[in-house]
């Protein structure tokens, strides 16, 4: 379907993607009244999650999820929870059956509200931003402590990892924004703003072409998206791309689209290369601020979450790209035509280039080949009794 709600009942509170071998990729999603994580699969096919769920953890009275992040690997995830807790959980699937199985991590407790969570490109680092404005970065997956910043900000609203895992960046409730080194911990700047700028959301550019930050601004009544050259953290530009404020950001795995949700309920997505809106759904949750954006692994769909209308996923109107066997089919159409050309080229070639032939040599037959002498085809079906 393009764009549905969740199956279940409950009050959605977060969503993410679950990358999965063979592009059998699920969609986790934590929800409330009965509190819970479903896992549901996802087919391309129709742009649809499956009608129930295919695992399900319960947790204890009182204690909701917050919000979710999954290990690269597909295999992990950590959520945070209202009690102040982080769970992690472990994802088997064998022979279709998926199971989700709670694990302690003693790191992960007690730690407060996290409003953030978020995973390195290369799994090799976890971090968690709380509602206390505390930071702490981990080593994945020994839980080394690389860094404990209780007055990291005022209190956390977005995080995100560089594709190389080098930096770190966050953003306050106060509207500040800083950077870190992820290897030691150390902070390496603070963003640059005028005094009627407020940085709210942050992402890192994932083609591996464009060392980019991209930022939602608000400046006054003016919801802009600002772009940071990550080699030296200062502005390139800026661009305005939604009427209303933001509330959610996410970028492709390959790093060519950037997504924007609403607080009214609309998304638009927007080619990096250009910056310029490919896709538009208004209204998709009408009046209710998108709270889970993210993009397919591998399709040009996203999903998105809110409160009032759940989980939907949605088929984005983008253009076609070649796909991989596309582009194979083109070589081998390619390699085709030039044994053509060449075929044809090397028959006439005596008469292209006119070079002279001497007198006691014929020209080369150009038919002959294909039929073969006449006199061995007549000996051939003398042979034959009719």
């Amino acid at each position: 379907m393009d764009g549905g709600d969740s199956p279940g009942q409950g009050t959605v509170t977060c969503g993410t993607w679950i990358r999965r071998p063979e592009n059998k990729h699920l969609v986790v999603v934590g929800k409330t009244t009965p509190s819970s994580l479903e896992i549901f699969s996802f087919d391309p096919e129709t742009t649809s999650l499956s009608a129930s769920p295919k695992a399900k953890y319960e947790f204890e009275e009182g204690v909701n999820p917050v919000t979710i992040s999954v290990h690269p690997n597909g295999e992990e995830l950590v959520c945070s929870t209202s009690s102040g807790d982080c769970k992690l959980f472990e994802l088997s699937d064998k022979e279709d059956k998926i199971k989700l199985t709670a694990k302690e991590q003693i790191p992960l407790q007690g730690i407060g509200l996290q409003k953030c969570l978020a995973f390195s490109v290369d799994g090799t680092r976890f971090s968690t931003g709380g509602a206390d404005g505390c930071l702490r970065i981990f080593e994945w997956p020994s839980m080394r402590i690389i860094l404990d910043e209780r007055r990291a900000h005022k209190s956390f609203q977005d995080m995100d990892l560089s594709l190389d895992s080098e930096f770190l960046a966050s953003t306050s409730t106060d509207g500040s924004a800083r950077i870190w080194n992820t290897s030691d911990g150390t902070p390496i700047t603070t963003l640059t703003r005028n005094s009627d700028e407020k940085i709210e959301l942050c992402r890192f550019s994932k083609d591996g072409t464009k060392p980019f930050l991209f930022c939602s601004v608000q400046r006054g009544d003016k919801p802009l998206t600002v772009v940071w050259d990550i080699s030296t953290w200062k502005k390139v530009g800026h661009k305005r791309l939604l009427r209303k404020p933001a509330s959610i950001m996410s970028i492709s795995s390959d790093g060519k689209y950037l997504a924007l949700g609403t607080k009214d309920g609309d998304i638009c997505v927007v080619e990096v290369n250009n910056m310029e809106v490919r896709h538009r759904s208004k209204r998709l949750h009408l009046g209710s601020d998108i709270e889970s954006l993210g993009f397919c692994p591998t399709e040009r769909v996203v999903l998105t979450t809110s409160k009032e209308w759940g989980a939907m996923v949605t088929k984005l109107t983008v253009p076609a790209e070649w796909k991989e066997w596309q582009l194979y089919l083109l070589l081998l159409g390619m390699f085709l035509a030039s044994l053509v050309a060449f075929y044809i080229f090397f028959e006439n070639s005596d008469s292209f280039w006119n070079f002279p032939l001497p007198n006691n040599q014929a020209a080369r037959p150009i038919i002959e080949p294909f039929l073969g002498d006449p006199q061995s085809d007549q000996h051939i079906w003398d042979h034959v009794d009719l």
